[in-house]
């Protein structure tokens, strides 16, 4: 059992949604990110049933994918609470503006929420009577922080660092940068004194070693070939659509390819438009084979809940 402060509580969410980190003391009671919009209602009802009668004071947002932020809009209609996201976000969510923020891109929902306050690297926040230094964690998404509590020795790492990985490497899909930061955010998860890991999917860990060399290890597969970042994310964002909706059929999804900047963009690194009906068959056929979905005719179905 990994021993974390008693201020702490972390709801270890499954791969759709993203686990939500509960932060509570004399002045503020405090959720970091807040899963996905189809499971918000079980988010708050977590939520309630860990604070009882006291009202959730804050949301921190590490960062804006829907994984993240999609209970953000049920939790402030239930509670007038605070809303802090990524400042490098904030005109986007200000506007609502579909270009920039990443949910119809990856095929993926968000309900429309708003925000009080931002946060950026550098910034100090106290949290669970604790003091956290805001990091920056470009790589994954160029807008992502972390948490750092060198008292406790914590970091709260989202989507930058996983027990086994770490979250798919969006910018490298459409041409940007991101390989190299996710190596620099590593690097400097290795310079420091952190004797729990908090992530963003799976269970706080204490090898914190063993799982930086193979997200190093990681990082230098996907930089040999980077088209295994492209397939990884199609199989990915695939399963994430299942996963919420829970069966879809082929021709929808295919149409998916085309609709979704995000996975046409994957789809465009790996084979010519003409040959996307193939490239689907066979990711299908892996992910089939993997378990992580079952096909049943011409219909895609997620695993059994």
């Amino acid at each position: 059992m990994i021993a974390l402060p008693k201020s702490i509580r972390v709801f270890e969410r499954g791969w759709l949604s993203s686990n939500n980190v509960l932060l509570v003391d004399d002045a503020c009671a405090a959720l970091v990110d807040t899963g996905y919009a189809t499971h918000a209602h079980q988010t708050r009802a977590l939520v309630q049933q860990a604070l009882g009668v006291r009202p959730l004071d804050l949301i921190v947002n590490t960062h804006l994918h829907s994984d993240h932020c999609g209970g953000n809009a049920l939790l402030q209609a239930t509670w007038p609470c605070r809303t802090a996201i990524p400042s490098s976000e904030a005109d986007a969510v200000r506007d609502w503006d579909d270009t920039r923020l990443t949910f119809r891109a990856t095929g993926q929902t968000c309900e429309r929420f708003s925000f009080t306050e931002t946060i950026e690297p550098g910034a100090q926040l106290t949290l669970g009577a604790l003091q956290w230094d805001v990091l920056g964690a470009p790589g994954h998404d160029p807008h992502s922080l972390m948490l750092y509590c060198a008292d406790e020795r914590l970091l709260i790492s989202a989507d930058a660092l996983w027990e086994n990985g770490f979250g798919v490497i969006f910018p490298e899909l459409e041409g940007e940068s991101g390989f190299a930061e996710q190596q620099a955010v590593l690097e400097m998860i290795a310079r420091l004194d952190v004797r729990v890991v908090i992530p963003g999917h799976g269970a706080p860990f204490t090898n914190v070693q063993g799982a930086l060399e193979s997200a190093f290890s990681r990082v230098a597969w996907l930089r040999a070939d980077p088209t295994r970042n492209a397939k990884n994310a199609l199989k990915v964002l695939i399963v994430f659509k299942l996963l919420a909706v829970r069966a879809m059929t082929f021709d929808a999804l295919l149409a998916m390819l085309d609709e979704a900047t995000v996975l046409r963009a994957a789809a465009s690194m790996l084979a010519p438009r003409s040959e996307w009906s193939a490239l689907l068959t066979g990711v299908i056929e892996s992910l089939a084979k993997s378990g992580a979905l079952t096909v049943d005719g011409t219909r895609l179905l997620a695993p059994a809940a």
